[in-house]
Formats: structure tokens, sequence, C-alpha cells
């Protein structure tokens, strides 16, 4: 089974503010080590869609699709939106299968960042 991991947010008209999670890709990548296959997407507003980078995670070779939503809390979005854009996006890929991770939350390595970046 070959493993994908889609990275989705909420997307943003503005450009820079989609250009997030296309830094954070790389990271992904070379910590999960090499041939592994990340893509990025975005909710709504701003492309790829899931569907896109969902197509893109198969055609890359995945059969299996584990979507992190990059949110910080479990809200509507997490919980309702982002599941139902990706099992439509799925539909399209009998035998691929796929699961929704839980958003960040109230994580201790969260707090750690955010303290480094604060200088505290």
């Amino acid at each position: 089974m070959t493993t994908a991991l889609l990275l989705v947010d909420h997307g943003s008209r503005r450009a820079s503010a989609n250009e997030n999670l296309s830094h954070v890709a790389p990271i992904a990548r070379a910590q999960l080590g090499e041939g592994a296959i990340v893509e990025v997407a975005h909710m709504e507003l701003a492309e790829p869609t899931i569907a896109q980078a969902f197509d893109a995670c198969v055609l890359a070779g995945a059969t299996e699709v584990v979507v992190f939503p990059w949110f910080l809390a479990a809200g509507r979005h997490a919980r309702e939106d982002i599941p139902a854009l990706v099992a439509e996006a799925a539909g399209k890929h009998p035998g691929v299968t796929h699961r929704v991770a839980e958003p960040f939350g109230p994580h201790p390595l969260l707090v750690q960042a955010a303290l480094q970046l604060c200088d505290l």
C-alpha cells in the first residue's frame, strides 16, 4: 500500500496566504522520506481543490490518501465540509482508501512552537 498525505487548508483569495502549505509540503516530504507523496489543497477559494489534489495523489501511485485538515480546531470545516469533499473526490477512485485525520487541536507541540515564536 502506498500512502499519500494530503494537507488541506481553508483557502484564501490572497495568493500569499495560499502559499503557506506549499512551504509545509517539502518539509513533510523530507520527514516522510524518499518517494513520499505529499500534496496540498484548499477547501475553497483557490486551487488546487481537494478533488484536484486527491487526483494527483492517485496519479502519483497512492492507494491510500490520508487527509490532514491544516486547522487549529475541529470546527464545521474539519468535521463536515472537508470529509464530504474528500468522500466526493474519493468516489472517482474505487479501490483507493482514504481517511481524514483530526486537526491540530490543543497539541503540546503547538504550544511549544507558539512560545518559541514569542521568544518565551
